[in-house]
């Protein structure tokens, strides 16, 4: 049960990311709305605390990374002539980040800790 929820929360966050990511991209207002924001690290919190074993640790974090490390590159100039497409890439980026971030708190405090109780 849990994995399902845990499955369906990921989904959902994606989900949501990408519509919202677009929503920005194309400069709806309500892509901004804070409780998108929040539906979003709710989503991440439930991936990070439920789907994330312990042997998906490592290869989580290092996504996790590489997803963070994506946000700073300068997607809006990205293609010449096809801002529009950049503006929109960085707006989906920006969104799943809210996803991934809180669950790799999470994964990794729960790491942090399995090394302080060894």
């Amino acid at each position: 049960m849990a994995e399902a929820i845990g499955k369906w929360s990921f989904l959902a966050g994606v989900v949501i990311a990408l519509i919202a990511g677009i929503g920005m991209g194309v400069g709806q207002a309500w892509a901004n709305n804070m409780w998108i924001t929040m539906l979003l690290v709710l989503a991440g919190l439930t991936v990070g605390i439920v789907n994330i074993t312990a042997k998906e640790t490592e290869a989580f974090l290092v996504a996790s990374i590489a997803v963070l490390i994506a946000n700073t590159a300068n997607l809006n100039s990205i293609l010449p002539g096809a801002e529009m497409i950049g503006i929109i890439l960085a707006g989906i980026v920006s969104k799943i980040v809210i996803v991934v971030a809180p669950a790799a708190l999470v994964v990794a405090l729960r790491a942090v800790y399995k090394f302080a109780a060894e």
